[in-house]
């Protein structure tokens, strides 16, 4: 295969990357060192987390000049998600670090009092010279498509500053704010979104790249757009839990209120609920249109070396044909391996992304880490998961998923904590509660609330949460709108609702009556009672605007 060459500074998830230009007919070369960029022909620049702490390292590396000198060569280039930002003049995010300069903008952060930030999810990419009259697209970006975006800071787009110097822009809309999706001119391509994880939309651009096929032009009805088509689309993330069984394999299971036996019978016998395979059911999921699939480990893997942990194995077959973002969830946590080494939780986590994940979650420590700022008067230590992890590889890499339960109160004033008048009252007629969090699956509660959780979690640097529900989960009786809105307005980082989705109407109801950011299903698609396309075709004749799956390419 002609091959490719990757520029690997602790980039993040690079693996689904490389399997997405294999899956594209070309194979990978790393660049090891700065002299190895005078014999490259088609570079590209991968990259996630802190702008700073990434031009920092290829300026430490002494990549920075190979780099320019590479682009004025005319050889091909491509920068993906922080590569892009790296061709800008500066950041927001780090201002004492200047970029490349190649593009004459500074990328800003996106103003978090409307709305959520990161802009996480499935976004447009739309040619700035389209018209609805037809017209052509570069590198195979079709403003139909959705491609898969996280970021916090971002180019606001103007329109024709760029145009004039003879870029070809392409931009997407996250609320009031336009900024560029993707750039291209001469031998440059970038892209704000990562193309390895927008599915096929993202497939048929990096073999566009790869094959130099620069331009396409676009039947009218490609090309039209509207406000329908374009912006942030509603996420449906398939959560698959996964733990060993009594027969010591690994199976997708889901409990009810994380029971996860059957109940005793003639035939059940008190068995893990198997509901298939990891591996097959998240590649099924993802071709239903799944915009991210989520592993969440709900065994510890006991008595098994951390660099053997089965996820691992999972991840690393998941990430070969499965092109939406993989979530992976239990044991990020500072740990010690079977032969007595202390390996601290962004080891963990590293390992993690070097098999394919582009995320973390983080459950129980997190609980106990923001008990511990709480304690400390609300200083950070700088040592927990979510910093560490956070730090190195952006806030967009970790997620925290809370377990809160409802605790019923007569009046406010009987607890501290905060509470809500719940339109859902108890047997005893108490219509306030407050939702406690809990560890360990749900098994221990904590002296702690859901609001000061989230608030904590997102100031040590978590960049998105997921949501649970330990009163709903297995109930089919659709999300918990009060908790949900109840976080929302307490943090301003994304938020998954999970925990109680049974039919498709309750998406619906979830987004229709909250803000959340996303929604999860589990039990329902596992069961096969619907599939995620069922829901993406149900509330997209709701008009509500949803990613809709792309033929191979």
């Amino acid at each position: 295969m002609p091959t490719v060459h990757l520029l690997d500074y602790v980039a993040g998830n690079v693996r689904s990357l490389v399997n997405a230009i294999n899956k594209v007919g070309y194979d990978v070369e790393w660049v090891r060192s700065p002299s190895d960029l005078k014999d490259v022909e088609t570079l590209i620049l991968p990259g996630v987390g802190h702008f700073g702490h990434c031009l920092s390292q290829l300026s430490s590396g002494g990549y920075l000049e190979p780099i320019r000198q590479h682009i004025a060569s005319g050889k091909p280039f491509m920068g993906i998600c922080v590569g892009i930002q790296a061709l800008f003049e500066g950041s927001e995010e780090d201002a004492n670090v200047p970029g490349l300069g190649v593009v004459p903008v500074k990328m800003q952060k996106f103003n978090a009092k409307t709305k959520s930030v990161p802009h996480i999810g499935w976004n447009s990419a739309t040619n700035t010279r389209i018209s609805s009259s037809g017209g052509q697209s570069f590198y195979g970006l079709n403003p139909s498509s959705k491609y898969y975006y996280v970021h916090s800071y971002a180019a606001l787009y103007e329109p024709g500053v760029l145009e004039r110097d003879g870029w070809l822009v392409a931009t997407a809309k996250y609320g009031e704010e336009t900024f560029i999706g993707a750039i291209a001119r001469d031998n440059i391509f970038a892209t704000q979104f990562h193309p390895e994880k927008s599915g096929q939309a993202g497939l048929r651009t990096l073999r566009a790249f790869l094959n130099g096929d620069k331009l396409q032009t676009l039947a009218s009805d490609d090309s039209t757009r509207t406000e329908e088509k374009n912006g942030l689309t509603r996420r449906i993330i398939a959560c698959l839990d996964v733990r060993t069984n009594d027969a010591g394999d690994l199976v997708v299971t889901k409990g009810d209120q994380y029971d996860v036996r059957e109940k005793d019978g003639a035939d059940a016998g008190g068995q893990v609920r198997n509901l298939g395979k990891p591996v097959d059911m998240a590649k099924k999921y993802y071709e239903q249109g799944a915009d991210e699939v989520t592993f969440l480990n709900i065994t510890s893997f006991r008595n098994c070396p951390v660099a053997d942990l089965p996820m691992l194995e999972i991840l690393r077959r998941t990430s070969e044909t499965v092109f939406v973002p993989l979530t992976i969830g239990g044991g990020i946590r500072d740990t010690v391996d079977t032969d007595g080494t202390h390996i601290p939780a962004l080891d963990v986590a590293t390992m993690y992304f070097k098999s394919g994940a582009d995320k973390v979650s983080i459950g129980s420590d997190a609980v106990i880490a923001a008990e511990e700022f709480y304690e400390a008067g609300e200083v950070l230590s700088g040592k927990t998961a979510i910093e560490t992890i956070s730090k190195a590889y952006g806030n967009q890499a970790v997620v925290v998923s809370v377990d809160p339960k409802r605790v019923y109160v007569t009046k406010p004033e009987d607890t501290t904590h905060h509470t809500i008048e719940t339109k859902h009252p108890n047997a005893a007629g108490q219509t306030f509660c407050w939702y406690q969090c809990t560890i360990k699956g749900g098994r221990e509660t904590r002296d702690l609330d859901v609001c000061q959780l989230v608030k904590a979690v997102e100031v040590m640097g978590a960049g998105e949460i997921l949501l649970n529900c330990i009163d709903k989960d297995g109930s089919n009786s659709g999300f918990d709108l009060e908790l949900i809105n109840l976080v929302k307005a307490a943090i301003t980082i994304p938020v998954i609702a999970s925990s109680g989705a049974g039919v498709p109407k309750h998406f619906e109801e979830v987004f229709e009556q909250t803000t959340t950011d996303a929604a999860l299903g589990a039990g329902m698609f596992h069961r096969g009672e619907y599939t995620v396309g069922d829901v993406k075709n149900y509330l997209g004749s709701k008009d509500f605007l949803v990613r809709r799956f792309e033929s191979d390419i």
